[in-house]
């Protein structure tokens, strides 16, 4: 079930809104205690910028929710990919922001705000964000699907094999899922290249 975000930055434009309808279905995507480092995973997805504009996010609205646990994340990290065009799967890492307390945490939905703008033109990026928490303190934080798929499915890496699939792949090839995308919003601002 998803969860309303509070503690938005209302003068922010939303640039892109994937919160759709929940599916009900939430993937791991956590960086856990050292003991449990075999299962450090990781879950992305794509979104485009079309024609010339310019964006600038500041903050993403993720739905998500505990579960073996009721958290909450001690703190989150958001990455941002180039879309590897040969696979399209996350490629080139843009940006990292490490250890970003969540502004809102509804029962694993959240509300993070950047410290500094990210700028993205023109084309397909994804956005991958993890939870820094031990499962012995909180369980597992998942990141809800949506029941649509747009563009490409939602991503998903294991490094350290314990659940398998090690490197980028889909969801539904790693983990036999076979429901759409990952839900989230992102907000900033956006001008027109001239």
């Amino acid at each position: 079930m998803a969860h309303k975000f509070s503690a938005s930055n209302r003068s922010l434009n939303v640039l892109y809104d994937q919160n759709g309808s929940d599916s009900g279905i939430a993937v791991v995507s956590q960086n856990f205690e050292s003991s449990f480092d075999a299962y450090d995973s990781q879950s992305a997805d794509d979104f485009v910028i079309e024609g010339s504009a310019i964006w600038r996010v500041r903050e993403l609205d993720i739905t998500g929710q505990y579960f073996n646990g009721s958290g909450p994340m001690r703190s989150a990290t958001v990455l941002f990919y180039q879309d590897d065009k040969m696979t399209h799967l996350p490629g080139a890492l843009v940006r990292e922001y490490d250890n970003l307390t969540p502004s809102s945490d509804n029962f694993g939905s959240l509300v993070i705000n950047l410290p500094h703008a990210i700028g993205l033109h023109h084309g397909r990026h994804w956005v991958s964000v993890i939870a820094n928490m031990d499962f012995a303190a909180g369980g597992e934080w998942g990141w809800e699907n949506q029941l649509d798929v747009v563009g490409y499915p939602a991503a998903w890496r294991n490094p350290g094999g314990g659940f398998g699939c090690p490197s980028w792949d889909s969801e539904q090839n790693c983990l036999g899922i076979g429901v759409g995308d990952k839900m989230f919003t992102l907000k900033g601002t956006s001008r027109t290249r001239t």
